[in-house]
């Protein structure tokens, strides 16, 4: 933790959730509480609750079940960190927060950060002003030949790193950087031998984060030269592997879904026609880095690379990539075009809109590109495809989503439908027989068993006490803060158990204490916990004193195990019996 819990808190505190959230999402008041449409999935019908009375300042949506803070709220929306978020929020309210309480480690790790982004922002600036003087002509003409404008070409920051090997250096060097943070920074190549630039005589495409912070460049070369194109290599500032070019302007884009294309000028000419959701991932490889940025700011993607082999290849490795991570895919056929610039250029955005609306399902595409691969009028190959297809739409586990995509194919692909449905069920029932029906578990599969139980327990009293603080008093004889051994159970109830001893619980300060967004969300799921729905209010007196017991129990067990004396063993032993005694009332 960077700051005091007594600074979070102040900057919580001097932001009202209703007034934050309300700007940016519409919300309706109902009784105590304001609804609106959640801006994390897509719904219709509002779900997404926002409550401010009090020290209940807490957002939840009742459908996707994410919620927490004003701070996580912001952590979600303008997908920062947790530090920046506090930051945005304190700028809000005209707070000046304090020197971060950094280690002698992490100190200067952010300062090296932050120098070697004050240089790339220098850099950004010096070749974009390159691009619009006569050395920049060139590049200048080139792009402006490539369809773009001249508010594109600003929009995005574009510029020309000139013919001389060393012209940044010395520009970056009448700024009094050291060649040491020059060097990390990848703009430059220093050593014994040499030092020069690492861009001379390309076109740049600033790359940013989502804050929109220049992180790294890519460059494309001006006349003949290999690379074609080329990336800062990396430094603490940029992860190529985690890094999506134009998602600093998609992530704006209110829309259900993000265009995925190949390269810098595809992103870019794609925003200038409108379609401002497009991204591209540095170089022609998806990574599992990519995919897990994508999956944090939608759940459907339509790939949209080069119609080449080189693109339909791509695609296919794209695929299972994106699927995995539970996304939606679909791709855009742009034939007889190579990019979807070149189709834009020939039919006009709309027609891409079209594509778009067009784009076949991803598993539809994989079994158009499988059937390429055999002669359909050979009845051997034909029989061939048939099967690999059946064995294909095996994998699929759910019974109604298999036989939907069964019939897509069989209709597709003119397959008899009888046919192909029997073959896809033989495959489907091979595969479970040779599962053991009651497979063996393990020493580790047992505990997370058992831990996944303790876990439910320590949700509903936590929730309990959240619901009915007086409830601390009929407890707090039984169980304290150290019986809560799970994450992140343990920080909840030892935060909560210390307000109620002073009578009163901060629920947005306990789930400020998490800087990760996930933790932030299970602390306001177990203040948001519906008994009713769960079917817990008529019996929550025995829920609450199983529930309890189970806690200690599992505490005793853990210190009886590694209990050192014979005295400490009585002494187990005897809570141990103690708890067989308990019961306790619930309802307020």
């Amino acid at each position: 933790m960077f700051y005091p819990q007594e600074v979070i808190d102040q900057v919580i505190d001097a932001n009202n959730i209703v007034d934050v959230i309300g700007s940016y999402v519409k919300l309706n008041k109902k009784g105590s509480t304001y609804f609106g449409l959640c801006p994390f999935h897509n719904e219709k019908t509002p779900s997404f609750s926002v409550t401010d009375n009090g020290n209940k300042q807490m957002f939840y949506c009742f459908g996707c079940h994410t919620g927490g803070s004003v701070l996580t709220f912001i952590q979600k929306y303008e997908n920062c960190t947790y530090s920046e978020a506090l930051k945005i929020l304190a700028d809000r309210a005209g707070i000046t927060l304090p020197k971060p309480d950094y280690s002698q480690a992490d100190a200067a790790r952010a300062k090296r950060r932050e120098e070697i982004l004050e240089v790339n922002k220098l850099a950004a600036v010096y070749f974009y002003h390159l691009l619009k003087s006569n050395r920049g002509t060139q590049a200048y003409n080139y792009l402006r030949e490539r369809g773009l404008s001249d508010e594109t070409i600003r929009n995005f920051g574009l510029g020309y790193s000139d013919k001389y090997r060393d012209d940044l250096y010395k520009y970056i060097k009448t700024k009094g950087y050291s060649d040491e943070i020059l060097k990390e920074s990848g703009l430059f190549v220093i050593n014994e031998k040499d030092t020069r630039d690492y861009f001379w005589n390309r076109v740049m495409f600033p790359i940013m984060d989502v804050r929109s912070k220049v992180i790294g460049f890519g460059g494309r070369v001006m006349g003949q030269g290999e690379p074609k194109y080329l990336n800062s290599p990396e430094t603490v500032c940029f992860d190529k592997s985690r890094t999506l070019f134009g998602l600093n302007a998609a992530r704006k884009y209110k829309g259900r879904e993000f265009i995925l294309v190949e390269g810098y000028m595809d992103v870019v000419s794609l925003h200038q026609a409108g379609f401002t959701n497009a991204v591209a991932s540095l170089g022609t490889a998806l990574t599992d880095g990519n995919v897990g940025v994508l999956r944090r700011f939608t759940e459907n993607v339509i790939i949209s690379y080069d119609s080449d082999l080189a693109g339909r290849d791509a695609t296919l490795r794209a695929i299972p990539k994106l699927r995995d991570a539970g996304i939606s895919v679909k791709v855009v056929n742009l034939l007889p075009y190579k990019d979807p610039d070149e189709l834009i250029k020939a039919e006009g955005a709309e027609e891409y809109r079209n594509r778009l609306r067009n784009a076949m399902n991803s598993f539809v595409y994989e079994i158009s590109i499988l059937r390429e691969g055999y002669n359909q009028n050979d009845p051997d190959e034909k029989t061939r495809f048939e099967t690999e297809v059946a064995r294909r739409l095996s994998y699929f586990t759910d019974d109604i989503e298999r036989d939907n995509y069964t019939s897509a194919i069989s209709r597709q692909f003119n397959i008899d439908l009888s046919l192909i449905r029997d073959r896809t069920k033989r495959f489907a029932l091979n595969r479970d027989n040779i599962r053991p029906a009651q497979p063996v578990r393990s020493a580790d599969r047992q505990r997370k068993v058992k831990s996944s139980a303790i876990g439910t327990c320590m949700e509903i009293v936590l929730s309990y006490l959240a619901k009915d603080p007086s409830f601390y008093d009929k407890i707090s004889s039984i169980i304290d803060a150290g019986d809560f051994t799970l994450a992140p159970y343990d920080r909840i109830a030892e935060i909560m158990f210390r307000q109620l001893q002073n009578g009163k619980i901060n629920f947005s300060g306990i789930v400020s204490s998490f800087e990760e967004t996930e933790d932030q969300e299970k602390a306001a799921a177990i203040f948001n916990y519906d008994f009713l729905k769960e079917n817990l209010e008529d019996d929550i007196g025995k829920v609450l004193t199983d529930c309890v017991i189970k806690i200690k129990s599992n505490n005793l067990s853990a210190k009886l195990s590694e209990a050192q004396s014979f005295e400490e063993i009585l002494s187990i032993k005897k809570q141990q019996e103690d708890l067989k005694k308990i019961q306790i009332s619930g309802g307020q």
